[in-house]
Order: C-alpha cells, then sequence, then structure tokens
C-alpha cells in the first residue's frame, strides 16, 4: 500500500503541512509506504489544453504529453493506492500550484465518452486537507465549501472516492506583532491554535491511517 501526499501550499513546516506530515504518520502505522511532495518545489504548469491525451490512436492518449517536473510525479500516481492533497484556502479556492496540480493529475483520464467516465484503470481512494486562516462560517460564506465539492466530485468519478477534512481559524503567523493584522486577536488565535491544532493534527493522522487501511 502507497500514500502519495502532496503540499500545495508554499510553506513547508505551518500548517498544512504539519497535517499532512500526520496523516502519513498515521498511514505509516498501518504498513503503508509514504511520500510527501511539496508541489512549490516544482516547476510546471497548468493544462496547456494541447489535447494529446484525447487525440485517437495518440502515444499519449489518456496521459499528459506535457514535459516538465510534475511528468515523473504523475507517473507515481498511477503505482499508488492513495493520494492526500493538501492546500491552503486562498480567495475561496486552493492555491494556484495545487489548481494547475489538480487540471493536470485529472484531465487525461477524463473522458468525452459515453460509455466510461474515467481512463484511469483501477480503484483508489483519495483525500484532501483544506486549512483557512478564517473561521469556519466565513469559509462557507465565502463559498470555498461549494467550490472543493466540484472538484471532489471529480476525482471520485475519475479515482473512485474522495473525502475531505477542514481545519479552519488557523495561526497565519508565528508572531502577529510583525505584520499589519489587527484583524486578528493574536492571544485569541493562539489560544484557539494550542487547544484545537493537536486535535486537527489527530484528525489528519486518523484520516492518513483511514487511506490505506483494507476494508475501510
Amino acid at each position: 500500500m502507497k500514500l502519495l501526499a502532496f503540499n500545495g501550499s508554499p510553506r513547508k513546516k505551518w500548517n498544512t503541512a504539519t497535517l499532512l506530515e500526520h496523516a502519513l504518520r498515521g498511514a505509516k502505522d498501518q504498513g503503508a509506504k509514504t511520500e510527501l511532495i511539496h508541489l512549490y518545489d516544482l516547476d510546471y504548469k497548468g493544462c496547456t489544453s494541447c489535447f494529446a491525451c484525447k487525440r485517437i490512436g495518440g502515444k499519449s492518449y489518456g496521459h499528459c504529453a506535457v514535459k516538465d517536473d510534475l511528468r515523473p510525479v504523475l507517473k507515481k500516481v498511477e503505482a499508488a493506492d492513495a493520494i492526500l492533497v493538501g492546500s491552503p484556502i486562498y480567495y475561496a479556492i486552493t492555491t494556484g500550484e495545487t489548481r494547475c496540480f489538480l487540471e493536470r493529475l485529472m484531465y487525461p483520464y477524463s473522458v468525452y465518452d459515453k460509455e466510461r467516465s474515467t481512463l484511469f484503470g483501477r480503484k483508489i481512494r483519495t483525500g484532501f486537507i483544506y486549512t483557512a486562516g478564517a473561521k469556519e462560517e466565513m469559509v462557507k460564506e465565502m463559498g470555498f465549501d461549494r467550490n472543493a465539492q466540484v472538484t471532489e466530485m471529480a476525482m471520485a468519478r475519475i479515482f473512485g472516492s474522495c473525502e475531505s477534512m477542514f481545519v479552519t481559524d488557523t495561526s497565519l503567523f508565528d508572531n502577529y506583532s510583525k505584520y499589519v493584522s489587527t484583524l486578528f486577536d493574536p492571544e485569541e488565535k493562539k489560544k484557539h491554535r494550542d487547544a484545537q491544532f493537536p486535535k486537527d493534527c489527530k484528525k489528519a493522522y486518523e484520516f492518513g491511517a483511514r487511506l490505506v487501511r483494507k476494508g475501510a
């Protein structure tokens, strides 16, 4: 069993990455092999609409033809048993790097065919971990949960299943006094993080374990 996790945050040691690390720990404790890939370390773009992945008889049919840093990563997906994508919420959507990755990940397997809905040859488990500095009610007000549902439906159609977890009201900075941030109460943020984030990390651990657990 192999779980591939993708960090769509530019930060490698903050909320999203930390939650992904806990998820991978949960998967490892179930005996799975794991790998964490930081998308911001890679040089790539979103889908270029070349349609090589759709050309009848084409050598890239069902596979992305673009040659860049994402190509070997997409190859790894073909051998994975589960995929976990983590991203902060930026203006009611995932980060640009995450969105570009998802375009390149999903589109080659999507097919305009009456007989089938995916070219991915088997079913695997997929999941998302979303983080936001805003509180849960604001995230819903901005409509991110509705935006996410569309992507999650596509992931489920292509790969077989998809689930997600939201972590809201996270800390943006380690020291709020260094930034213009009067919208927030630093003490309240710290108090919330100290009390809630360990619980969120535990949920992420359980999430990772569930993604690779047989019969789950």
